[in-house]
């Protein structure tokens, strides 16, 4: 009895090796988790068991994962994702869905996000309205083609007109004489194939507080000029005796009270038409000085994609070089009722069992979700000092009953070797 229960020993020790083994070789391993060895002792029992009597050994009980968090380690790369806090991420292949902390990803071929071993990230796609439909998990694609461009169709124009000016003297209105203007500005705007046109806008005093307003687009009079005219119709701005803006006159006769159009513009680019309309809500009429705060519009031009950005909380988004981003989905990370029950399959891995419970799946930053660090990984929570303890301990248990084994076959060698005495 006493051989069995020394070879159990040997069997328990070398196990506990093979655990501590298989951590140091993966201490370098990213998104690994160590394990323990588990073990309990064997007892026979029956009918007849007594207070007397002795154990048969000890067995593996279970190898129990350990889930606490590793070090987070920057590495630049967008598309490395490192989890901090609870959950995992979700990775599938030809309809097989599993579960790793290892973030290491990058796109192939076809620009999907996948890992080292060919699994697609899974993410909510984006819904039109810059939400994510969390009812369906899909494959995450970074684009390769460019970014459609936007026709400029409002604008701001902030400025301050000098309250002290008078009407020029250069004769009539001449964007090629300074004479016959007081100030100008302009402003960069697209049109529907993304092509930049410079707006030019010339400021004309014609009486106290009134202003009229020319648009020339490429140097080009906005609206265009229909002879026997010799310039474009104005836009007339009339501001209070306290300086802001009172009314505007548009082109077609009617007064509007900050927003204007001053027509439409037909590039010669093929594109179509552009007819801007532009808030003029915080036109000034102060003091001495000509000043423009601010000039915005809403159309850009065709851009090439810069790069690939993640939230926090998994939003991925695609950047462009026009200065746009367009939502390509939100990871979806899953936890489990209980992570210990998990499988463990390889590629550091691991896949749902009875005992895990179905996957919860969630935003990163949600409730009982840990966030998300782009251009970073979690290495492998291995503690090498305590596992080269740990190996010293299962070796001086694997020597200690060895030693038993041999001192088993002492005994009976010394009983085999008893004389008959008659």
């Amino acid at each position: 009895m006493s051989f069995g229960i020394a070879l159990s020993g040997l069997d328990a020790a070398q196990s506990d090796l093979n655990v501590t083994a298989n951590n140091i070789a993966n201490s370098q391993t990213t998104g690994f988790k160590s394990s323990n060895a588990n073990f309990s002792e064997l007892f026979a029992s029956s009918s007849s068991a007594t207070d007397t009597q002795v154990g048969n050994g000890v067995q593996l009980q279970d190898v129990e994962q350990q889930f606490t968090q590793g070090d987070i380690e920057t590495t630049g790369n967008s598309l490395d994702l490192a989890l901090s806090g609870n959950g995992f991420f979700t990775v599938s292949q030809g309809g097989s869905v599993e579960y790793t902390r290892a973030g290491s990803f990058q796109t192939n071929n076809a620009g999907f996000v996948v890992n080292s071993a060919g699994q697609n990230l899974q993410v909510y796609s984006p819904n039109a309205n810059g939400t994510f439909n969390t009812t369906q998990l899909v494959n995450l694609q970074v684009p390769t083609g460019d970014s459609a461009p936007q026709a400029t169709s409002t604008g701001t124009l902030d400025f301050n007109l000098p309250a002290d000016s008078t009407p020029p003297t250069g004769g009539a209105f001449n964007p090629a004489n300074v004479n016959t203007y007081n100030q100008s500005t302009s402003m960069t705007v697209y049109d529907s194939l993304g092509a930049a046109h410079t707006a030019s806008f010339y400021f004309v005093n014609t009486a106290a507080n009134k202003w009229d307003a020319y648009e020339y687009i490429d140097g080009n009079p906005v609206p265009a000029i229909v002879a026997p005219a010799t310039t474009p119709t104005p836009v007339t701005l009339t501001f209070s005796d306290t300086g802001t803006l009172q009314a505007v006159d548009d082109v077609n006769g009617g007064k509007v009270a900050t927003a204007v159009s001053f027509g439409a513009y037909q590039p010669t680019t093929g594109a179509a038409a552009l007819n801007i309309t532009y808030d003029l809500s915080a036109t000034t009429q102060f003091g001495q000085n000509f000043g423009v705060t601010s000039v915005t519009q809403n159309g850009f031009t065709t851009g090439q994609i810069s790069g690939v950005s993640v939230s926090s909380t998994g939003v991925v988004q695609a950047n462009y070089t026009n200065g746009q981003s367009t939502n390509l989905g939100q990871v979806a990370v899953a936890n489990f009722a209980d992570q210990n029950a998990l499988q463990q399959v390889q590629n550091t891995n691991w896949v749902q069992t009875f005992s895990s419970g179905q996957p919860v799946y969630g935003q990163a930053g949600g409730a009982n979700f840990g966030t998300i660090q782009s251009g970073a990984l979690e290495e492998s929570n291995v503690d090498i000092t305590s596992q080269l303890v740990n190996m010293i301990t299962a070796q001086r248990a694997f020597q200690a009953n060895a030693e038993m084994v041999s001192t088993d076959n002492s005994v009976t060698q010394t009983i085999i070797n008893i004389p008959n005495q008659q």
